[in-house]
């Protein structure tokens, strides 16, 4: 499964953006999916996911009120929209996908490769 996250970019502290990631090929459909993080010098951190029908989602605590994850199916991509950023959401930003919402937070399957965010102060 390829996975190719996109959207990333420089924003300024309280700005919004909105990252990609595009699962072309079968699969994606019935697969959760999961975005990670990883800021410099910090391991990767689980971010949010979603389950195949996008009925299910699951936050860490960070994210929770602040980004929103969303998936379009017909589309084969998935989505983070990420609202009030702070400088310490700056890091690469992972997309994965797994066959189980519960799995996935902790042990993804297939990995994309990242996308930087960078939010200015």
């Amino acid at each position: 499964v390829q996975l190719q996250a996109s959207g990333g970019g420089l924003v300024q502290t309280g700005g919004s953006l909105t990252l990609s990631c595009a699962a072309p090929g079968r699969g994606f459909s019935s697969a959760a999916m999961g975005w990670f993080r990883q800021a410099p010098g910090k391991e990767r951190e689980f971010v949010a996911a979603i389950n195949w029908s996008g009925l299910s989602t699951s936050y860490a605590d960070f994210a929770k009120g602040r980004f929103t994850i969303f998936r379009d199916n017909a589309k084969n991509t998935g989505y983070l929209q990420m609202n009030s950023l702070k400088p310490e959401d700056t890091a690469v930003y992972y997309c994965a996908t797994g066959p189980f919402l519960v799995a996935i937070t902790t042990k993804p399957t297939y990995w994309g490769q990242g996308t930087l965010v960078t939010v200015s102060s």
